[in-house]
Protein backbone atom coordinates (compact mmCIF):
# COMPACT_ATOMS: atom_id res chain seq x y z
CA UNK A 1 0.00 0.00 0.00
CA UNK A 2 1.11 3.54 -0.60
CA UNK A 3 2.18 5.85 2.20
CA UNK A 4 3.40 9.40 1.93
CA UNK A 5 3.88 10.44 5.53
CA UNK A 6 6.00 10.12 8.63
CA UNK A 7 3.24 9.61 11.17
CA UNK A 8 1.77 6.69 13.03
CA UNK A 9 -1.08 6.29 15.48
CA UNK A 10 -2.12 4.29 18.52
CA UNK A 11 -5.15 2.05 18.34
CA UNK A 12 -8.27 3.23 20.14
CA UNK A 13 -9.21 1.13 23.16
CA UNK A 14 -11.12 -1.99 22.08
CA UNK A 15 -10.29 -1.51 18.38
CA UNK A 16 -9.40 -4.53 16.25
CA UNK A 17 -6.14 -4.28 14.31
CA UNK A 18 -6.68 -5.39 10.69
CA UNK A 19 -3.38 -4.63 8.92
CA UNK A 20 0.21 -4.02 9.95
CA UNK A 21 3.47 -2.87 8.39
CA UNK A 22 7.09 -2.79 9.47
CA UNK A 23 7.72 0.92 10.01
CA UNK A 24 4.25 1.92 11.22
CA UNK A 25 2.63 -1.18 12.73
CA UNK A 26 -0.95 0.16 12.90
CA UNK A 27 -2.18 0.35 9.31
CA UNK A 28 -5.88 -0.49 9.47
CA UNK A 29 -8.39 -1.07 12.23
CA UNK A 30 -12.06 -1.52 12.95
CA UNK A 31 -13.83 -0.01 15.92
CA UNK A 32 -17.22 -1.51 16.64
CA UNK A 33 -19.55 -2.26 13.74
CA UNK A 34 -19.37 0.97 11.77
CA UNK A 35 -15.99 2.65 12.22
CA UNK A 36 -12.96 1.77 10.09
CA UNK A 37 -9.59 3.49 9.88
CA UNK A 38 -6.71 3.13 7.46
CA UNK A 39 -3.29 4.77 7.57
CA UNK A 40 -2.33 4.30 3.94
CA UNK A 41 -3.68 5.79 0.71
CA UNK A 42 -6.02 3.32 -0.97
CA UNK A 43 -7.66 6.17 -2.89
CA UNK A 44 -4.48 7.21 -4.69
CA UNK A 45 -4.76 7.94 -8.41
CA UNK A 46 -1.90 8.27 -10.88
CA UNK A 47 -2.45 12.03 -11.10
CA UNK A 48 -2.35 12.36 -7.30
CA UNK A 49 0.89 10.40 -7.08
CA UNK A 50 2.57 12.44 -9.78
CA UNK A 51 1.53 15.65 -8.02
CA UNK A 52 2.84 14.38 -4.67
CA UNK A 53 6.14 13.27 -6.19
CA UNK A 54 6.68 16.67 -7.82
CA UNK A 55 5.46 18.88 -4.97
CA UNK A 56 6.96 16.71 -2.24
CA UNK A 57 10.36 16.14 -3.86
CA UNK A 58 12.12 17.48 -0.75
CA UNK A 59 10.66 14.60 1.28
CA UNK A 60 12.60 12.03 -0.75
CA UNK A 61 15.82 13.33 0.80
CA UNK A 62 14.71 12.39 4.32
CA UNK A 63 16.25 9.33 6.03
CA UNK A 64 14.51 6.11 4.96
CA UNK A 65 12.59 7.72 2.10
CA UNK A 66 12.37 6.07 -1.29
CA UNK A 67 13.32 8.15 -4.34
CA UNK A 68 10.40 9.58 -6.33
CA UNK A 69 11.14 7.29 -9.28
CA UNK A 70 10.65 4.29 -6.96
CA UNK A 71 7.23 5.61 -5.95
CA UNK A 72 6.21 5.90 -9.58
CA UNK A 73 7.70 2.52 -10.48
CA UNK A 74 5.97 0.85 -7.56
CA UNK A 75 2.66 2.14 -8.79
CA UNK A 76 3.11 0.21 -12.03
CA UNK A 77 3.61 -2.97 -10.01
CA UNK A 78 0.97 -2.53 -7.32
CA UNK A 79 -1.79 -0.43 -8.89
CA UNK A 80 -3.95 -3.36 -10.00
CA UNK A 81 -3.72 -5.00 -6.56
CA UNK A 82 -4.54 -1.77 -4.75
CA UNK A 83 -7.59 -1.12 -6.93
CA UNK A 84 -8.86 -4.64 -6.29
CA UNK A 85 -8.29 -4.28 -2.55
CA UNK A 86 -10.07 -0.92 -2.43
CA UNK A 87 -13.07 -2.30 -4.31
CA UNK A 88 -13.31 -5.27 -1.96
CA UNK A 89 -12.84 -3.09 1.12
CA UNK A 90 -15.57 -0.66 0.07
CA UNK A 91 -17.82 -3.60 -0.82
CA UNK A 92 -17.29 -5.04 2.65
CA UNK A 93 -18.10 -1.77 4.36
CA UNK A 94 -21.12 -0.87 2.25
CA UNK A 95 -22.36 -4.43 1.68
CA UNK A 96 -21.99 -4.37 -2.08
CA UNK A 97 -20.06 -6.78 -4.29
CA UNK A 98 -16.64 -5.68 -5.48
CA UNK A 99 -16.44 -4.33 -9.02
CA UNK A 100 -13.57 -5.08 -11.39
Amino acid sequence: VYQFHREGFSLPKDATLLATAETYPNQAFRYGDNAWGIQFHGELTRAMMQRWVVRGAHRFELPGAQPGRDHLGGRLIWDMHLKRWLGEFLGLIFGKPAVG
